[in-house]
């Protein structure tokens, strides 16, 4: 072994012994007469310490070090004579008798600190000098913890871990698929899996009962914060249950891992919210609820009850209370105006009123409203003296309802209310079977095929499809989807008809999903699950804004990897094994 102890486990206690450190060189500290070296390795920083008698050939040694060398040390633990409270082995040093350099290095591009000097791009060049840091070390121990503790306890109920291949066929479910062209097969191509979702439904048909999976998924997506083209799930199935047996099992494993890893005891059961309620009161089938300020509509009350054109054509109109905001001033709210007006929120416009402390209200409308109009906004804001009201409005609700819901966060934000270390957990369910695309011309399935109505809706799939609510639900944490799943269809005449809804022929829905339907025909048990995202789940315990510093090798928003240089060319020998041939689109 090149060495008896690690650079973080070392204290006054072990004073005497004689030990052999292994590590990185952190920093170095010449002071003429004594040198002093921080050596670093995954658990921690031991001080290392080259006194003025020591042989000449090791005080030499000792000046070539540099940062990020590689180095063995041997020598005998001391206390230090200026202690480090900010380090838990600051009370010691290593008295250094014996140094071996096991490998220089050149000057890192960066900074290898808690508070790096490196931008994005850099470090996602040189992730492997990134990963050690301190501050991304945690993230992959907490994601590691994490999936230690999820393996536990779903051991603990029953379940099976088993894999699922890499290499399947294309399905539709929402993204592009990133293919793979097979060489033994020519012109035909594998797919990536966006999820293990039929492969695991086949488990349920197979009788495995409770399967899950930390897998691996693919979607070829633009990227954002929490989007990856590669992120990983905790995959997870069950047969012979209803909705409510999986929101219990699965609340069960968000409170468990609270425990174990945040030391949150969350006792409470998790609010439910329908989907409806959702969008009506926060914009967002993913609400933030670590903080109020729903939604109020006010058609009733600016609509047509003064003379501003923009209210009184506006088919929705909505507001916000933000609670002890009125101190806002002209600048600040030109700026609230300008967030609204960006072209990836798209508001027209920002309508803004002061509840002064005698009650009454300031508006930038007030021309067009009398006082008691205001004062009836006022109300029905419920708003108090101190109090800001801001409001949209527009020619479509649904539209109206997502830029109000980025202006609500943008005001949480604001004040501070979007703390990292408070958790505010719910189930949003009810949500509608299908969704209007307008590129399709047709209903989409809001989820995927397989998920089963609620059955009291099950008559409106022959009279109004659009009205059907299915049995899904997400769990949301801080504004975040940290899960979803469903109650999947296990009936081979309901399947057919969500295929020829979603406009299947039986051709095509044979083609695609034979295997599955088929599968059907030989006693599919009723059954249901849910997905985790890892990678989400490990940011928000580590109150991360992205999910890249909790994936040891991310891709950055073009989705490239800088590192590895990929994606990249074909050698054309390649591209003739496979019978492929390019035509790349033409430069504009």
């Amino acid at each position: 072994m090149y060495r008896t102890k690690t650079c973080g486990e070392l204290r006054l206690a072990d004073k005497g012994q004689r030990v052999t450190l292994a590590g990185w060189v952190q920093s170095v500290h010449n002071l003429g007469a004594l040198t002093f070296v921080d050596l670093r390795d995954r658990y921690g920083i031991t001080q290392l310490a080259f006194t003025e008698d020591a042989p000449e050939e090791l005080k030499r040694q000792a000046g070539k070090l540099g940062r990020e060398f590689v180095v063995q040390a041997t020598g005998v633990v001391e206390e230090r004579y200026s202690k480090n409270k900010n380090l838990p082995t600051g009370d010691i040093e290593i008295l250094v008798s014996e140094l071996t350099i096991l490998n220089e290095s050149l000057t890192p591009p960066f900074t290898i600190e808690e508070e790096s000097d490196g931008g994005d791009d850099i470090r996602m060049k040189y992730r492997y000098l990134d990963l050690r840091r301190p501050v991304v070390r945690k993230n992959l121990e907490l994601r590691h913890r994490m999936t230690m503790e999820v393996r536990r306890y779903l051991d603990s109920k029953g379940f099976l871990e088993i894999e699922t291949p890499m290499l399947i066929g294309s399905t539709p479910e929402g993204a592009r698929d990133f293919v793979v062209p097979s060489r033994m097969n020519p012109g035909q191509f594998y797919a990536l899996p966006q999820s293990p979702q039929t492969l695991k439904q086949l488990l349920m048909v197979a009788g495995m009962d409770r399967y899950f999976q930390i897998v691996k998924c693919f979607r070829d997506e633009d990227l954002r914060a929490d989007r990856q083209p590669e992120f990983t799930q905790i995959d997870c199935e069950m047969s012979f249950v209803e909705q409510e047996d999986i929101i219990q099992l699965f609340e069960g494993m968000a409170k468990h891992l609270f425990r174990e890893l945040r030391g949150v005891e969350l006792t409470e059961p998790f609010p439910r919210m329908s989907w409806d309620e959702a969008m009506r009161l926060y914009g967002s089938d993913k609400p933030d609820t670590r903080f109020g300020m729903p939604f109020v509509e006010l058609m009733d009350e600016l609509k047509g009850t003064g003379e501003f054109s923009v209210f009184n054509d506006a088919a929705f109109i909505a507001g916000i209370c933000a609670e002890g905001q009125a101190v806002y001033t002209r600048k600040q709210l030109d700026q609230l105006t300008d967030f609204v007006k960006r072209p990836q929120i798209g508001a027209k416009g920002l309508v803004y009123a002061r509840v002064q402390e005698d009650g009454s209200v300031k508006s930038s409308v007030d021309k067009f409203y009398t006082p008691e109009v205001l004062n009836r906004l006022r109300d029905k804001m419920n708003a108090k003296a101190g109090d800001l009201i801001l409001i949209l409005s527009g020619d479509d609700a649904m539209r109206v309802r997502k830029q109000l819901c980025e202006l609500r966060l943008e005001m949480g934000s604001r004040m501070g209310l979007r703390d990292k270390n408070k958790f505010s957990l719910l189930w949003v369910v009810d949500f509608p079977m299908f969704e209007w695309s307008e590129e399709e011309g047709r209903l989409m399935a809001m989820h995927h095929p397989f998920t089963h109505p609620k059955n009291e809706d099950i008559p409106l799939l022959d009279t109004n499809p659009a009205a059907v609510r299915a049995d899904a639900y997400d769990m949301v944490c801080n504004g975040v989807e940290v899960g979803g799943g469903s109650i999947r269809i296990h009936d081979q005449a309901l399947q057919a008809k969500m295929f020829e809804i979603l406009g299947f022929t039986p051709e095509k829905a044979q083609q695609q999903f034979g295997f599955l339907m088929n599968a059907f025909k030989y006693g599919a048990p009723p059954h249901g699950g849910l997905a985790y995202g890892l990678d989400r789940w490990v940011s928000l315990f580590a109150g991360l804004d992205s999910i890249r510093d909790c994936i040891a090798f991310p891709k950055n928003n073009s989705g490239r990897d800088v590192m590895l240089d990929a994606p990249g060319a074909l050698d054309k020998s390649q591209l003739d094994e496979l019978c492929l041939e390019l035509r790349l689109p033409e430069e504009k």
